[in-house]
């Protein structure tokens, strides 16, 4: 997600600066290279050894003759992206008033005026992020173009975001747009059928292709929708469904908004007429009674003949070729963009392997499920681009 990207990383006096060695490390496994910056109140919190150990590059403290700021976020500087992490109510409001009495502070000054991205992780006790002051510091500063990760409000503190939303951030503001305008609708994980008050029919589908995706397409620009049974994400507004057709409801809903559908979830094929109240144990020769539930993307496609659809074909047998010729069937009877094919012994694994099939060929993918996210949105991407050099 952050091959090749160079972030330097200001760390200014919060407590939460003892998360920075933690958040260094996450930065470099996603593929960063990392340089620190630190006020003189965060070395007092953790160490400039440890950050230096972190991000296995010295550790600037003070600005010296070698004007360190400009070095790293000058105009053709070291830096693609400037990252404040933690920052407190007193960084945000001088970076606000361009006041440069700290490394950090200096260094912000830089990047603006460089035109460097900056992201900003702010942290510090919620009356202070509540102050009118602060408050019109953020508001200003976001003004700027300044990308903020939202603290997450718990106890009275507004405690940094997680490391996950931060690199997301971090990758959002350092790379390309290519989906930059776009609002592209997710679905993923599985649904649930409900078969009495207590019991359930679903599958095994963990949903993490599908948020993969989600965060890759706000990575590269877009905004997101997730639809799926699961919590709130920090890329994406969340629709919450639990059953096959409260997605398809959802999804059909917000379809005149969008600008591609992203069909991954593991949608149930069947569904049942639930009992009012718990059916008794010990039962034999019970019967349910399967009715197959609407498919989502036909249901789309009949009220949006232009969007573009990916669709994901799962089966449990066949080799390469008939997975093609199973997804090429899908694709030419939805008229999707392109199928997302794979084996149903990746459901619910860490790693993947999957087919990106069109009309003609296809691309072999093999790793972890946000690369395979990265590669679908980026073919979405791709996608949507030809569709529109073709209407110009």
């Amino acid at each position: 997600m952050l091959e090749g990207v160079n972030v330097v990383l200001g760390v200014s006096g919060s407590i939460a600066a003892v998360k920075t060695v933690e958040l260094a490390h996450e930065l470099r496994r996603r593929g960063a290279t990392v340089r620190a910056v630190m006020t003189d109140s965060a070395t007092g919190i953790v160490h400039p050894w440890a950050v230096e150990f972190a991000t296995e590059n010295d550790v600037v403290t003070e600005l010296t003759g070698r004007v360190e700021h400009v070095e790293l976020c000058g105009v053709d500087g070291w830096g693609d992206v400037l990252l404040l992490a933690p920052a407190t109510a007193n960084t945000v409001g001088k970076v606000a008033a361009a006041v440069d009495d700290t490394p950090v502070t200096t260094t912000a000054t830089t990047a603006l005026g460089a035109g460097v991205p900056v992201v900003v992780a702010p942290a510090m006790h919620e009356p202070m992020y509540d102050h009118p002051g602060v408050l019109d510091a953020l508001s200003r500063v976001e003004s700027w173009g300044v990308d903020f990760v939202d603290p997450r409000i718990e106890e009275g503190k507004a405690k940094i975001a997680t490391e996950d939303a931060i690199v997301t951030a971090v990758a959002r503001a350092a790379g390309e747009r290519p989906l930059g305008g776009r609002h592209v609708v997710v679905t993923a994980g599985a649904t649930t059928e409900s078969v009495d008050p207590v019991r359930t029919l679903s599958n095994r589908a963990s949903g993490r292709t599908g948020r993969a995706v989600a965060r890759a397409c706000h990575v590269l620009g877009a905004e997101v929708t997730l639809v799926h049974d699961g919590p709130a994400v920090p890329y994406a507004a969340v629709e919450p469904v639990e059953s096959a057709a409260e997605m398809t409801a959802a999804v059909a809903d917000i379809a005149d908004e969008a600008d591609a559908l992203v069909s991954a979830a593991a949608i149930s094929d069947y569904t049942v007429s639930a009992a009012d109240e718990k059916i008794r144990s010990g039962q034999s020769g019970l019967t349910l009674e399967l009715e197959p539930t609407p498919k989502l993307i036909d249901t789309v496609r009949a009220d949006h003949p232009d969007l573009p659809i990916v669709g994901f074909k799962v089966e449990s047998a066949g080799d390469d070729e008939a997975l093609c010729a199973r997804a090429r069937e899908l694709r030419d009877r939805v008229d999707l963009a392109f199928v997302v094919a794979n084996d149903a012994s990746v459901m619910g694994a860490t790693r993947t392997r999957a087919l990106l099939v069109e009309a003609a060929d296809y691309r072999e993918y093999t790793g972890d499920k946000q690369g395979l996210g990265l590669a679908v949105a980026e073919k979405l991407a791709a996608k949507l681009g030809e569709q529109s050099s073709a209407t110009d």
